[in-house]
């Protein structure tokens, strides 16, 4: 009995150390999520501090914590554009903050339309005579265009400026296709829906050549536009024209070439520019660093600034990144998340609807079960807007056309009214390596389609037949939603891409302006004044998960940052998504999808992480190369 119960003794007290461990380690984890989520409490006046290191976006990806805790590294991070338009726009009237500095060292970029409201809010800080201040160890075209909004604009010695514009090549696949003898049956209607053109040649047709070129030359004057406006003095002229000669002629120095041209106004390191705030705003007693200057981070400031909630709902739902059928998202639409959020607000009891579109398209199927949800909204006798963001393309333009009315930038990319879908099969490569087909067939579409054997005419002609009637219907809704015939509709789609100047000429938007025009219009529509309603955006939540996995996997701001890019760095970080665009075109064509509408030649916008894997694509690529 004595070894019995020293046993039994032994196993309590094993379980009353681990009853004490997990308590212990619930109130450890209890202590980081409080002390690590921002709080009013931070708030300490001076500067509002913008660190602005990772890419703009409509709307951020949720971290994935057990993706995080197994690399030991934080994804890319992503700032919603109304929330830095939020915060600035909150500092141009409190006391507590006397000037807005941004760092953009490690600025990844945004979509135009974006950088366009965020460089609006900085004017509006400068109206109120507050100072707004920039500084980074380079800049290109993104960081340009927000920098060119601030009152000093300051670059490191080491660093510079270029400006390159929009534009670039995209990959071909044809003559890799063609070696790899792989049959990529091409299924579209649109004379200008260029998504499936890299399956089927090796360089651009003359279509899409003067759709991009037409897109490309309206952004580039709406940025020039925006700059210039920002600085007048700015010799873009220069700069775009003759880059080479006007670098050679300060001697190779891109940080003083950068002054010499009026992109920037002041050439000093980082501590030099702290010193320069820390005269307008004081330093900051809490620290010993070399140009440390008083100031509160934006977290902190957001949580010290929520948005009111007075008055009835408009809500807001967001349509952003690539539709998809599911449940995909945020940072993706998937069609059955979007239409579940929408089907819940039904008992909300909202006065309006504001559909915030920034997507390039994409399934069919999750397009018109979105669309479907609006049209429940609709129902109610509410007024439903739409207000575009970067991109409201293809798909991104079918879940667009319940609304009474289209708020759309001069930058934003949106038409793309077009229909396809690719279906590879391998029978040609198989056959390559003696590998063959046969079998019994009932009827002609008796295991179809057949990616080993190939498609039959008979399902070709049927899978093209959906498309058309696909296409058909995209011009009907267009025409009832814009009070054209479809035959007009046709003759501004066949998958053409307008930027937001053209598309309000031809009818496609309504007006110019953003998210605060789009729900005053909602708002005024519902009989409401001002004061009398607040935005309710659907599904949005805080991602509770950010800033206690800084903290775990040693990336917090107390930790060594990681290095600020110089100009060349930041040159080549632009082309950093060539394999992400590679897989992404990969897996389009290997992937399994039915009909489309998306907007593949639509500039790709920043992101900071990649939505889907690419292990699928990657294998089914290795296995096609094998000997």
């Amino acid at each position: 009995m004595s070894f019995a119960g020293k046993v039994w003794r032994l196993l309590v007290g094993v379980k009353d150390a681990l009853a004490l461990l997990f308590l212990l380690l619930f109130f450890i984890g209890l202590y980081a999520v409080l002390t690590t989520r921002p709080s009013p409490g931070q708030v300490r006046g001076g500067a509002l501090l913008l660190e602005l290191d990772g890419t703009v976006v409509e709307e951020a990806s949720q971290t994935d914590p057990l993706q995080v805790l197994l690399s030991q590294e934080m994804p890319t991070r992503e700032y919603q554009a109304r929330d830095l338009v939020r915060a600035i726009d909150n500092a141009a009237t409190d006391d507590r903050i006397r000037a807005v500095v941004l760092d953009l060292s490690r600025f990844l970029g945004g979509g135009q339309a974006h950088l366009a409201e965020i460089g609006a809010a900085m004017d509006r800080v400068r109206a109120t005579k507050k100072p707004v201040l920039a500084f980074s160890s380079a800049y290109v075209d993104d960081g340009m265009m927000l920098a060119a909004h601030a009152s000093e604009v300051w670059v490191d010695p080491l660093g510079g400026a270029v400006v390159a514009g929009p534009g670039g090549d995209r990959l071909y696949f044809a003559g890799l296709l063609e070696r790899l003898k792989v049959n990529a049956h091409i299924f579209r209607v649109g004379t200008y829906k260029s998504a499936i053109e890299p399956y089927m040649r090796s360089d651009m047709s003359p279509e899409a050549r003067e759709d991009a070129g037409a897109l490309y030359s309206a952004l580039w004057e709406e940025w020039k536009a925006d700059v210039k406006k920002a600085r007048p003095a700015a010799d873009l002229a220069l700069v775009t024209g003759q880059p080479a000669a006007w670098l050679a002629a300060a001697r190779g120095d891109a940080a003083q070439a950068a002054k010499q041209a009026g992109l920037v106004d002041h050439v000093g390191d980082r501590v030099a520019f702290g010193n320069r705030v820390a005269k307008l705003v004081g330093k900051d007693d809490w620290s010993e660093n070399p140009g440390s200057f008083l100031h509160t981070e934006l977290d902190p400031w957001l949580a010290a600034n929520k948005p009111g909630k007075s008055g009835k709902a408009i809500g807001v739902v967001t349509i952003a990144g690539e539709i998809v059928d599911g449940d995909a998202g945020p940072g993706q639409a998937g069609g059955d998340r979007i239409a579940e959020l929408l089907d819940d607000a039904l008992q909300d009891n909202l006065a309006g609807l504001v559909v915030r579109v920034d997507s390039p398209g994409g399934s069919v199927t999750a397009s018109e079960e979105i669309r479907r949800a609006i049209l429940r909204h609709k129902a109610r006798k509410i007024p439903v807007v739409v207000s575009m963001g970067n991109v409201a393309a293809s798909g991104g333009y079918w879940v667009s056309t319940p609304a009474d009315r289209i708020f759309a930038a001069p930058e934003t990319i949106t038409g793309s009214i077009g229909i396809f879908a690719v279906v590879p099969t391998f029978e040609n490569a198989l056959g390559n390596w003696g590998v063959t087909t046969d079998g019994v067939k009932t009827t002609p579409l008796s295991g179809q389609p057949d990616l080993a054997a190939g498609l039959t005419p008979e399902t070709q002609d049927m899978i093209q037949s959906v498309i058309e009637n696909g296409y058909a219907r995209f011009l009907t809704l267009v025409s009832k939603s814009r009070g054209k015939t479809p035959a007009q509709v046709n003759e501004i789609a066949q998958g053409r891409v307008w930027a937001g100047g053209p598309a309000r000429q031809i009818g496609l938007v309504d007006q110019f302006g953003g998210m605060d025009d789009a729900l005053a219009w909602a708002a005024q529509k519902a009989g409401l004044k001002q004061g009398e309603w607040h935005a309710k955006y659907l599904g949005t939540s805080p991602d509770a998960y950010h800033s206690l996995l800084q903290m775990l996997v040693g990336n917090s701001e107390t930790d060594i940052r990681a290095p600020a890019h110089d100009m060349v760095a930041l040159l080549t970080v632009q082309q950093a998504g060539l394999t992400r665009r590679l897989t992404s075109d990969l897996e389009r064509l290997l992937g399994a999808r039915g009909a489309e509408a998306y907007c593949l030649s639509c500039p790709r916008q920043p992101q900071g992480t990649v939505s889907r894997t690419d292990s699928g694509v990657l294998r089914n690529l290795a296995l096609l190369m094998r000997d």
